[in-house]
């Protein structure tokens, strides 16, 4: 009989909603687990939108979320940000998520200041349509007169309301490639960020196989992966931007594959 994991930790989109509402089961399967006494977290990679609209629509579905239980790219940054010495940042990203950098001193980018001088971080977010050759270039000169390239997250795709889009991983990569550096990473599938996720739970990091919190999500690489190169197990779903060819044709063995976010109970 397999162990139950002392706590979960669910990706969001396609995992426990998509753009349709609330996977199904979704919204019950995380209040059986209340009932269980069984610890959640919410971690999410999504950078176009705050973390106040997350909470916000994750309500509107039915379900219970604390502000100290959703971990999110943004807020990880500063904690990034501060260990790099990076004091000033042009944030490439959508203007809704500036309220969730308060407290970081914003210039260029997206950020309603202009620099006045090289920035010390250059923050990588999902700007989707709103990417132009401009920003990317300016993205680029701030990283090639030294700025700190940091990502938000590197995500390669996600199901969008038309099918599978491109996603920030992609425009970091060319940014990298252009710079000829790797970019600091804040979000999944860092394992600092793991690191802060299971250290909210009250558990050791790293843990034991029988400590391991289960991180239950639909992207092979950033919940999965790196939820094992973190110490934990990595659930994979088949909802959201699952595919099964895939999953078959990588080197990435999930600990359990289900079919649904329900079938963790």
């Amino acid at each position: 009989m397999s162990t139950v994991p002392p706590a979960f930790l669910f990706d969001l989109d396609g995992t426990l909603y998509t753009n349709d509402g609330p996977i199904v089961g979704a919204v019950e399967t995380i209040a059986e687990l209340r009932r269980r006494q069984r610890p959640v977290r919410f971690v999410t990679n999504t950078t176009r939108t705050n973390r106040r609209a997350i909470i916000r629509r994750m309500q509107s579905y039915g379900f219970m979320v604390h502000d100290d239980e959703l971990f999110t790219p943004a807020v990880a940054a500063r904690d990034v940000l501060r260990q790099h010495g990076v004091h000033t940042v042009a944030p490439f990203v959508p203007a809704a998520l500036l309220e969730d950098l308060a407290g970081m001193e914003l210039c260029g980018g997206t950020a309603p200041q202009r620099c006045h001088e090289n920035p010390g971080g250059v923050l990588i977010g999902d700007l989707g349509d709103d990417w132009t050759n401009e920003l990317l270039n300016e993205a680029f000169r701030h990283a090639m007169d030294g700025a700190t390239l940091i990502a938000l997250q590197k995500c390669r795709y996600f199901m969008g309301t038309a099918g599978l889009e491109v996603d920030a991983g992609a425009y970091v990569a060319a940014l990298e490639y252009a710079v000829g550096a790797e970019a600091l990473v804040c979000g999944k599938p860092s394992a600092p960020f793991f690191d802060a996720v299971v250290g909210s739970l009250g558990l050791p990091s790293p843990c034991t196989v029988t400590e391991r919190p289960a991180m239950v999500g639909d992207d092979l690489w950033n919940d999965v992966e790196g939820a094992q190169r973190a110490g934990l197990a990595g659930w994979l779903v088949r909802t959201g931007k699952f595919r099964e060819d895939v999953l078959a044709e990588s080197d990435v063995v999930p600990d359990r594959i289900i079919d649904s976010v329900h079938d963790v109970i």
